[in-house]
């Protein structure tokens, strides 16, 4: 069995919400570019021990409070890596570079401005998505879409997944125009559940509006390579261990996978519970959102699983 090696890895959180970063000395393994601080984690120790001890010899502050954000594994002929990250949201004292590295508060939104190693990108989309994701459900007509898209906005949920039957550009673009102006003017990040033909043709017609797109595992399996760019947010919805790796390989930047507990919508599914989900989450390398007959009251949970934190239609629309 390979050697497992867990690195303990905190995002600090100051209080006007921004990020710490660390440059990494330009004689170490991809020197010179930015990290979030943490080391190696000691035979018998804790993350939460790791993290107090490492950032202190680094940056010299007491953390007091910190809660899971995502795991990132890597597999070597020789070895196993685990990055364990937790968000620190309490610490005492101001850091300093303890070592001498330059370090820099940054706005969770321009990190990707930065040169991180490749391994950093998935911990760069935890920090940016946050962990309640709605899905837009049944509605009557536009007027009534309209008013259970703002009361979703109202609970400041950030993410809303614009999904409904049948979509089609044509059809639906003065609703979907409404949507995307509303889910704006509430700083908000408006993802398209669509093909993704369907999908191209409304960033056409729209190249300025800032949409993701998030496929179904159908659409998902057709391609075999990222069909955005980078700027796009890119989810999929998953089911199963190859479903997950497929996501990943397309260069997917976050799952929703279901079903986790029962739901109205699909009585027969055959349901995950928390601990196959759990052993699922293990497998992917960026967030992961659980669906399927959970709402607020479950994001603990679903987090001490490994999730980002919980998707849902009936939740909140």
């Amino acid at each position: 069995m390979a050697k497992l090696v867990r690195v303990a890895v905190g995002v600090i959180v100051n209080a006007d919400g921004k990020i710490l970063i660390a440059k990494r000395p330009l004689s170490a393994h991809q020197g010179g570019l930015w990290e979030f601080p943490g080391g190696k984690v000691d035979a018998g120790e804790t993350i939460e021990r790791a993290l107090v001890r490492e950032l202190y010899e680094e940056l010299a502050i007491d953390v007091l409070a910190s809660q899971p954000l995502i795991q990132i594994r890597h597999h070597y002929p020789d070895k196993s890596v685990l990055l364990d990250v937790h968000k620190i949201t309490q610490f005492l004292g101001t850091p300093i570079g303890n070592e001498g590295q330059p370090i820099q508060w940054v706005d969770a939104k321009e990190l990707n401005k930065f040169a991180f190693p490749a391994a950093n990108r998935p911990i760069i989309s935890a920090i940016n998505l946050p962990e309640k994701y709605a899905i837009t459900g049944a509605y009557l007509d536009n007027v009534d879409f309209m008013v259970r898209l703002n009361r979703v906005l109202a609970m400041d949920l950030r993410i809303v997944q614009f999904r409904v039957a049948d979509f089609c550009v044509n059809t639906h673009k003065s609703l979907l125009d409404e949507a995307i102006q509303a889910v704006n003017q509430s700083n908000g990040r408006l993802v398209i559940n669509s093909s993704l033909t369907d999908f191209n043709l409304l960033t056409h017609s729209l190249p300025d509006k800032k949409l993701g797109l998030h496929l179904n595992h159908h659409h998902a399996a057709a391609i075999n390579a990222r069909p955005v760019g980078q700027e796009v947010l890119f989810g999929i919805s998953c089911h199963n261990a190859e479903e997950i790796t497929h996501a990943q390989n397309i260069g997917a930047d976050y799952l929703l996978l279901s079903p986790v507990l029962p739901t109205d919508s699909h009585p027969s599914a055959k349901l995950l519970g928390w601990e196959s989900f759990s052993a699922l989450a293990e497998l992917a390398n960026i967030p992961v959102y659980a669906l399927g007959g959970v709402g607020e009251e479950h994001i603990k949970t679903a987090q001490s699983c490994g999730a980002q934190g919980v998707a849902g239609i009936s939740a909140w629309w």
